[in-house]
């Protein structure tokens, strides 16, 4: 990952820094690539949501090509992942679906297009040897990497392409950031996100079932009293945690707290004015 620019078109501000949906824009990448064997971080060492290896390119602020060629000594697998730091919409569905295109190819690499169909180098997968043959030989017919621009590596690869028009969205200037900012909080997207945001700042690495918990939250909620709703969904999550907390965990505790409240709200229809008590 690269993640060492300058950030001129925000006014040198620190773009990995930047938060949207309250994560940082560099911990919104690493959570798109969780599962790489290694995840390297070409910049000044920072805090992350994740542990990461850092390299630095020399000398700092030598280019992209600089900074592929410091972060790929540290590359042991056959294909890797090459992101920015800016994607503030980039989720593993992408990358995932990046790796299967170049599984299923020869190329030297598989990269995203924008909406404009424009290739986007810094979301894409390359197989790494393809990746050290061609900065190899850059590096002999110009003695250096420092300055050269990425295109001069891309240009001489064998590469298929995948449309990702959000997923390469990404946040060169303010206007961008506050397009982002904005998108994440339309009503289609803001649940999703505040899910990804509170696993991101807990540690949590669960995919669970959300509909069924809102399910549980609103059955409290009508059956029991407003307040029992939170409440209820943070007493399945710990008593899930106690029971080993995977997905199964959370879907027990949450059928038998919403199998106790269906009770709970059939004793209260049962008991109201007018209505004869249950025998049972």
């Amino acid at each position: 990952m690269l993640a060492g620019g300058a950030a001129r078109r925000l006014g040198g501000a620190d773009k990995p820094g930047v938060r949207v949906g309250g994560r940082a824009l560099l911990d919104r990448v690493l959570a798109s690539c969780a599962d790489a064997r290694t995840t390297v971080v070409v910049a000044v060492p920072r805090p992350t949501v994740r542990p990461v290896l850092w390299a630095r390119e020399e000398p700092p602020g030598g280019g992209p090509l600089a900074a592929l060629d410091a972060g790929l000594r540290h590359a042991t697998a056959a294909r890797v992942v090459l992101l920015s730091a800016d994607l503030p919409f980039l989720g593993r569905d992408t990358v995932e679906a990046l790796l299967a295109s170049l599984g299923r190819s020869s190329a030297d690499g598989v990269v995203l297009t924008d909406s404009d169909g424009r290739d986007q180098p810094l979301v894409a997968v390359y197989r790494t040897a393809s990746l050290r043959r061609e900065l190899a030989t850059l590096t002999g017919r110009h003695g250096a990497l420092t300055g050269l621009p990425l295109r001069r590596l891309t240009g001489a690869l064998d590469l298929t392409r995948i449309p990702g028009p959000v997923a390469s969205f990404d946040c060169d200037t303010w206007d961008d950031i506050a397009t982002a900012r904005a998108r994440i909080r339309e009503h289609g997207h803001v649940l999703e996100e505040w899910i990804s945001a509170v696993k991101d700042e807990l540690g949590i690495d669960l995919d669970v079932d959300t509909g069924m918990l809102l399910d549980l939250a609103r059955d409290a909620a009508h059956g029991v009293a407003r307040p029992a709703a939170p409440l209820t969904t943070f007493l399945v999550g710990y008593a899930a945690a106690r029971a080993g907390g995977d997905r199964e965990a959370v879907a027990e505790a949450a059928r038998k707290a919403a199998e106790l409240a269906r009770r709970w709200a059939d004793e209260d229809a049962q008991n109201a004015p007018g209505t004869r008590p249950d025998a049972g």
